[in-house]
């Protein structure tokens, strides 16, 4: 993980998918874990969702709150 990884997450939208234009750390969990069973994409994408999946899995999506309000 790079450290401007979790200020993707609360700024990048999806590309693709049933939930396009949702920012990442917006996704719901089942999609996440859909991802986590079926196989992430390649590239940047994949890495950010994978690192989404970990923090919504432990229950660490507060985490990401002081980076939303900036």
């Amino acid at each position: 993980m790079q450290a401007e990884d979790l200020q993707k997450l609360v700024e990048r939208p999806m590309p693709f998918g049933k939930y396009q234009g949702r920012l990442i750390a917006d996704l719901p969990g089942d999609y996440l874990n859909w991802f986590a069973r079926t196989g992430f994409p390649k590239g940047e994408m994949g890495r950010l969702l994978q690192l989404m999946h970990e923090i919504d899995h432990n229950g660490l999506s507060d985490l990401l709150m002081p980076l939303r309000q900036r």
